[in-house]
């Protein structure tokens, strides 16, 4: 999808809200296979903040959705690892070292395998980034890892089953590839836009599930204005008939984006009319303030990150407990515990005054 005008902040877009409610269903959907090793009944935890601190310094590329959680598997020890997704919205050529970053170091952080599954959301056909490695000297070091192409499912066979399909994420998949066959044609992407709106009421998912999902279809298929306004009225009338006002709440969201695009207009105006010394203060005062911010920020994490592996290295896995205080703790902390983890006999007389 590289149309500009239907999804003009790819990191802002809701893929990650649908991925995180229905992860079952994405899994089933898009890697069977591994939705089979899983065992579902105990649940699952997201782990993005976890995931950001990771690879806050790695080149992000234009990705529509990351995320890290945290599964059971069912292969008779119920060892629990964790699974990397990734949604790419184009043609990285950095993505598959990438993916290889990210999988070593959160390996290095959590001492627990990483499953790293991608979906390429990109209009290449071409493309399809798997593996990543190097071997030196004897040394051998590659992750393969399983891709998902969404154009794979723009055949007429393919188009079928996702309609039939109950699955959410078919649903999805069909938006994307309505969204590339009508960038040039608004009167079908409105019509295609419409139908895909329907079949969320057809299926009884819950009030959550559908506006996820609409703001997914709503977010990929952009309507010029007087279309727009059409579409809200024919949900209206849906919404009458099935008697489940769900995505009309939604258009309040709508409006607020709308004063939000209207609002950073006029600051960018007011800027330019501003005082040419006053806006020189507020520069000089943010880059001020954004390196003061910088630098304690880099400073904590950089000890934090060093504490956690001299716990890690001194006495094993971390538990939740341990990691909550971790994520608490101020620069004093830090270092007072950074000074007794070699003499300290258990990880809780590292902390024994805290």
């Amino acid at each position: 999808m590289t149309d500009p005008q239907y999804h003009r902040d790819a990191y802002d877009s809701p893929w990650k809200e649908v991925l995180e409610h229905a992860l079952p269903e994405f899994m089933a959907f898009y890697f069977p296979a591994a939705y089979a090793q899983i065992d579902w009944v105990p649940g699952h935890v997201f782990k993005n903040t976890e995931l950001r601190q990771v690879v806050r310094d790695a080149e992000l590329g234009k990705r529509f959705a990351d995320t890290l959680v945290q599964v059971t598997l069912k292969d008779g020890e119920q060892r629990w690892i964790y699974i990397h997704v990734e949604v790419q919205g184009q043609r990285d050529s950095d993505f598959a070292r990438r993916m290889f970053t990210y999988n070593y170091r959160l390996f290095d952080r959590y001492a627990r395998p990483i499953a790293s599954l991608a979906v390429l959301a990109d209009e290449e056909a071409g493309w399809r980034p798997d593996s990543y490695g190097f071997e030196v000297l004897g040394c051998r070091h590659t992750l393969e890892f399983p891709v998902v192409k969404l154009i794979d499912y723009d055949y007429a066979d393919r188009a079928e089953l996702l309609a039939a399909n109950p699955n959410p994420f078919a649903l999805v998949t069909a938006a994307h590839l309505h969204t590339r066959r009508t960038k040039s044609d608004p009167q079908a992407r409105y019509r295609a836009k419409l139908s895909l709106v329907r079949s969320l009421y057809r299926h009884g998912w819950e009030r959550q599930r559908i506006i996820d999902l609409f703001s997914v279809i709503d977010w990929m298929m952009r309507l010029p204005n007087a279309l727009e306004q059409q579409l809200w009225q024919d949900i209206e009338a849906i919404e009458g008939e099935t008697k489940m006002p769900y995505v009309t709440s939604v258009e309040r969201l709508a409006t607020q984006r709308g004063m939000q695009q209207g609002m950073q207009q006029g600051l960018e105006q007011g800027l330019e009319q501003g005082r040419l010394e006053g806006k020189l203060e507020g520069k000089l005062e943010g880059k001020l303030e954004g390196k003061l911010e910088g630098k304690l920020e880099g400073r904590l994490e950089g000890k934090l990150e060093g504490l956690e592996r001299l716990l890690v290295k001194r006495f094993g896995p971390l538990d939740e407990a341990t990691r909550k205080r971790l994520d608490i703790a101020t620069l004093e902390h830090l270092d007072r515990w950074t000074d007794r983890v070699l003499d300290a006999s258990t990880v809780g007389a590292v902390f024994e005054d805290h």
